[in-house]
Protein backbone atom coordinates (compact mmCIF):
# COMPACT_ATOMS: atom_id res chain seq x y z
CA UNK A 1 0.00 0.00 0.00
CA UNK A 2 1.34 3.60 -0.21
CA UNK A 3 -0.18 6.78 1.14
CA UNK A 4 0.75 10.62 0.19
CA UNK A 5 -1.29 13.64 -0.07
CA UNK A 6 -2.17 15.04 -4.16
CA UNK A 7 -2.93 17.84 -5.43
CA UNK A 8 -6.02 17.42 -8.12
CA UNK A 9 -5.00 18.78 -11.15
CA UNK A 10 -6.72 20.05 -14.43
CA UNK A 11 -5.74 19.33 -17.87
CA UNK A 12 -6.14 22.43 -20.24
CA UNK A 13 -5.84 20.92 -23.28
CA UNK A 14 -4.88 17.17 -24.04
CA UNK A 15 -6.62 15.43 -26.48
CA UNK A 16 -9.72 13.40 -25.27
CA UNK A 17 -8.25 14.23 -21.59
CA UNK A 18 -8.87 18.11 -22.00
CA UNK A 19 -10.80 19.40 -19.21
CA UNK A 20 -10.46 16.14 -17.10
CA UNK A 21 -9.32 16.36 -13.17
CA UNK A 22 -6.47 13.93 -11.99
CA UNK A 23 -4.30 13.26 -9.62
CA UNK A 24 -0.85 12.35 -10.49
CA UNK A 25 1.46 9.11 -9.71
CA UNK A 26 5.01 9.19 -9.43
CA UNK A 27 6.81 6.63 -11.10
CA UNK A 28 8.19 5.15 -8.21
CA UNK A 29 4.71 5.28 -6.47
CA UNK A 30 3.45 2.93 -9.25
CA UNK A 31 6.03 1.15 -8.85
CA UNK A 32 5.21 0.00 -5.30
CA UNK A 33 2.02 -1.26 -6.65
CA UNK A 34 3.04 -3.23 -9.37
CA UNK A 35 6.82 -3.25 -10.59
CA UNK A 36 7.79 -2.57 -14.01
CA UNK A 37 4.30 -2.31 -15.48
CA UNK A 38 3.67 0.42 -18.05
CA UNK A 39 0.24 -0.43 -18.88
CA UNK A 40 -2.99 0.88 -17.39
CA UNK A 41 -3.86 -1.15 -13.76
CA UNK A 42 -6.51 -1.34 -11.06
CA UNK A 43 -6.28 -0.02 -7.50
CA UNK A 44 -8.72 0.11 -4.68
CA UNK A 45 -8.04 2.40 -1.34
CA UNK A 46 -9.06 5.72 -0.11
CA UNK A 47 -9.31 9.60 -1.07
CA UNK A 48 -9.04 11.17 1.96
CA UNK A 49 -12.43 8.97 3.54
CA UNK A 50 -13.76 8.43 0.42
CA UNK A 51 -13.28 4.76 -0.61
CA UNK A 52 -12.48 3.78 -4.27
CA UNK A 53 -11.88 0.44 -5.89
CA UNK A 54 -11.41 -0.79 -9.59
CA UNK A 55 -10.16 2.40 -10.26
CA UNK A 56 -7.72 2.68 -13.25
CA UNK A 57 -4.09 4.07 -13.53
CA UNK A 58 -3.74 5.28 -16.15
CA UNK A 59 -0.05 5.58 -18.11
CA UNK A 60 1.06 8.95 -19.07
CA UNK A 61 4.65 8.12 -19.73
CA UNK A 62 8.18 8.07 -17.93
CA UNK A 63 6.57 5.70 -15.48
CA UNK A 64 3.75 8.30 -14.24
CA UNK A 65 0.14 7.05 -13.68
CA UNK A 66 -2.84 9.43 -13.52
CA UNK A 67 -6.14 8.51 -11.81
CA UNK A 68 -8.94 10.30 -13.39
CA UNK A 69 -10.51 12.80 -10.65
CA UNK A 70 -14.44 11.88 -11.57
CA UNK A 71 -17.30 13.89 -10.41
CA UNK A 72 -18.24 10.63 -8.44
CA UNK A 73 -14.60 11.30 -6.37
CA UNK A 74 -15.54 15.23 -6.23
CA UNK A 75 -18.61 14.29 -4.68
CA UNK A 76 -17.01 11.80 -1.87
CA UNK A 77 -14.74 13.57 -0.96
CA UNK A 78 -16.21 17.49 -1.39
CA UNK A 79 -12.67 18.07 -3.58
CA UNK A 80 -12.07 20.13 -6.70
CA UNK A 81 -9.33 21.21 -8.71
CA UNK A 82 -6.54 23.06 -6.61
CA UNK A 83 -7.62 21.08 -3.55
CA UNK A 84 -5.18 18.49 -1.63
CA UNK A 85 -6.04 14.78 -1.15
CA UNK A 86 -5.12 12.56 1.28
CA UNK A 87 -4.49 8.92 -1.30
CA UNK A 88 -3.79 5.90 0.25
CA UNK A 89 -3.86 2.69 -2.42
CA UNK A 90 -2.99 -0.62 -3.05
CA UNK A 91 -3.65 -3.12 -6.49
CA UNK A 92 -6.81 -4.10 -7.03
CA UNK A 93 -6.94 -7.56 -8.52
CA UNK A 94 -10.50 -8.59 -8.13
CA UNK A 95 -12.31 -9.24 -11.05
CA UNK A 96 -15.27 -6.80 -12.18
CA UNK A 97 -18.75 -7.87 -12.37
CA UNK A 98 -21.11 -6.57 -14.95
CA UNK A 99 -24.67 -5.48 -13.88
CA UNK A 100 -26.63 -8.67 -14.38
CA UNK A 101 -30.07 -6.59 -15.66
CA UNK A 102 -27.81 -5.44 -17.79
CA UNK A 103 -26.46 -8.43 -19.09
CA UNK A 104 -29.73 -9.79 -19.41
CA UNK A 105 -31.60 -7.42 -21.26
CA UNK A 106 -28.20 -7.29 -23.81
CA UNK A 107 -28.50 -11.37 -24.15
CA UNK A 108 -32.31 -10.31 -25.37
CA UNK A 109 -31.27 -8.18 -27.96
CA UNK A 110 -28.68 -10.07 -30.14
CA UNK A 111 -28.14 -6.73 -32.18
CA UNK A 112 -27.17 -4.76 -29.20
CA UNK A 113 -25.49 -7.66 -27.32
CA UNK A 114 -23.21 -8.24 -31.28
CA UNK A 115 -21.65 -4.57 -31.00
CA UNK A 116 -21.74 -4.35 -27.48
CA UNK A 117 -18.65 -7.57 -27.50
CA UNK A 118 -16.97 -5.78 -29.93
CA UNK A 119 -15.74 -2.99 -27.36
CA UNK A 120 -12.92 -2.70 -25.10
CA UNK A 121 -13.90 -4.20 -21.71
CA UNK A 122 -12.82 -0.74 -20.71
CA UNK A 123 -15.93 0.54 -22.59
CA UNK A 124 -18.10 -1.92 -21.76
CA UNK A 125 -17.43 -1.17 -18.17
CA UNK A 126 -18.62 2.60 -18.48
CA UNK A 127 -21.99 1.39 -19.23
CA UNK A 128 -21.87 -1.27 -15.88
CA UNK A 129 -20.66 1.02 -13.69
CA UNK A 130 -23.14 4.14 -14.92
CA UNK A 131 -26.24 1.61 -14.63
CA UNK A 132 -24.42 0.59 -11.04
CA UNK A 133 -24.28 4.18 -9.95
CA UNK A 134 -28.04 5.36 -10.31
CA UNK A 135 -29.40 5.94 -7.05
CA UNK A 136 -33.16 4.68 -7.61
CA UNK A 137 -34.10 1.35 -9.28
CA UNK A 138 -36.56 3.60 -12.26
CA UNK A 139 -33.25 5.12 -13.12
CA UNK A 140 -31.25 2.14 -12.87
CA UNK A 141 -34.28 1.04 -15.61
CA UNK A 142 -34.04 4.15 -17.82
CA UNK A 143 -30.32 3.37 -17.84
CA UNK A 144 -30.61 0.11 -19.13
CA UNK A 145 -32.85 1.04 -21.48
CA UNK A 146 -31.31 3.93 -23.05
CA UNK A 147 -27.93 1.74 -23.10
CA UNK A 148 -29.14 -1.32 -25.08
CA UNK A 149 -30.61 0.82 -27.19
CA UNK A 150 -28.13 2.89 -28.11
CA UNK A 151 -25.70 -0.52 -28.63
CA UNK A 152 -28.49 -1.25 -30.80
CA UNK A 153 -27.98 1.86 -33.22
CA UNK A 154 -23.91 0.75 -33.07
CA UNK A 155 -22.87 4.01 -30.10
CA UNK A 156 -20.70 3.77 -27.50
CA UNK A 157 -20.50 4.64 -24.31
CA UNK A 158 -19.61 8.82 -25.02
CA UNK A 159 -21.64 8.61 -28.19
CA UNK A 160 -24.70 7.84 -26.25
CA UNK A 161 -24.16 10.37 -23.94
CA UNK A 162 -23.90 13.06 -26.36
CA UNK A 163 -27.29 12.54 -27.91
CA UNK A 164 -29.07 12.39 -24.56
CA UNK A 165 -27.60 15.55 -23.73
CA UNK A 166 -28.42 17.22 -27.43
CA UNK A 167 -32.30 15.59 -26.87
CA UNK A 168 -32.45 16.77 -23.33
CA UNK A 169 -31.71 20.49 -24.98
Amino acid sequence: MISFTATIHKFDKKGEKTGWNYIEISASQAKKLKPETKTSFRVKGKLDQFTIKQIALIPMGNGKFIIPFNATMRKGTGKKHGDSVKVSLELDESKFVMNDDFIACLNDDPQANTFFKTLTAGHQRYFSKWIDSAKTSSTKTKRIVMAVNALARNMGFPEMLREEKRNRI
